[in-house]
């Protein structure tokens, strides 16, 4: 067991653990709404939305998280326009600027000869190289985001249930949306470093629904999920650590193996549940 965990007793390991922890944390908030709400889609398109600008940001010399932010908000406004101007579906409107964002990104990242190693770390995350001001950075969004959750909870269940009844409550609906939107780009934006753009959605929605197996209760998947969440980015520091995989995409493959994990056992365990039910009445049913 001790040289199993030898690898969390080097620094930038435990930082790495220490991001990825706080990444958890961001997406297990974010993620639970995106699962209830049905808006994987939508976060998958932010995700990918975010190439170009963390390219283009690469290439100028600024940081990569603004081009990512600056770069996922124009991905939202673009939705949000063409729905509106062009009478097109969400999903119609997610898929073409979807496809349209990561060609751009990759004809950007052609177009550079001495991007190859960048590329890499933008599809696909480089959390051992994470920085002090990166856990700085990542620790003011979780709060930013928890704040932000707590104060809209009720907003936000409110349109999940029935938007026009919190219209009529004075709720805002579209004010909620428009938040949980930024949420969503505010996690993905964040979680980029750890896991990379082709794979932050892994963290975004696998330890959510993984949670929502044992949880009814919004608060508590949020919590269930963060935990899950955190567990999974240990777990794939160790297994990416002895096996030589790479970091990201082990965190993220244990992160959508903990929502078929929680599933395979709470079927076990709601089969054992019924199978003692039916032994219990036939224990009392009367000879």
């Amino acid at each position: 067991m001790s040289s199993l965990l030898d690898p969390f007793t080097v620094v930038f390991v435990q930082r790495a653990l220490l991001t990825g922890a706080l990444v958890a944390v961001i997406c297990g908030v974010v993620g639970t709404w995106v699962v209830l709400r049905g808006m994987a889609f939508l976060g998958e398109a932010m995700a990918h939305g975010m190439l170009p600008g963390i390219a283009v940001a690469t290439l100028v010399g600024i940081p990569p998280t603004f081009g990512a932010a600056v770069s996922a908000a124009g991905m939202s406004l673009g939705i949000g326009a063409l729905q509106r101007r062009g009478r097109l579906s969400a999903d119609t409107s997610i898929g073409l600027l979807f496809v349209a964002s990561l060609a751009l990104g990759i004809i950007v990242i052609s177009a550079s000869r001495s991007f190859a190693t960048d590329a890499t770390a933008i599809l696909f995350g480089d959390i051992l190289a994470a920085a002090p001001s990166d856990v700085l950075t990542l620790s003011i969004v979780a709060v930013i985001t928890l704040v932000v959750a707590a104060m809209g909870h009720r907003s936000f269940v409110a349109v999940m249930v029935d938007p026009r009844r919190a219209q009529l409550l004075g709720l805002r609906p579209q004010v909620a949306h428009v938040l949980l939107v930024g949420l969503i780009t505010l996690a993905v934006v964040a979680a980029y470093q750890a896991v990379g753009s082709l794979l932050v959605v892994g963290m975004l929605l696998g330890p959510a629904v993984a949670a929502g197996r044992w949880a009814t209760r919004i608060p508590s998947t949020m919590a269930l999920a963060a935990l899950i969440g955190t567990s999974s980015v240990a777990v794939g520091l160790l297994i990416s650590w002895h096996a030589g995989t790479a970091a990201g995409a082990t965190i993220a493959f244990v992160a959508i193996a903990s929502a078929a994990a929680s599933a395979a056992l709470h079927a076990l365990f709601s089969l054992h549940r019924s199978g003692r039910r039916r032994a219990h009445v036939l224990v009392e049913r009367p000879s």
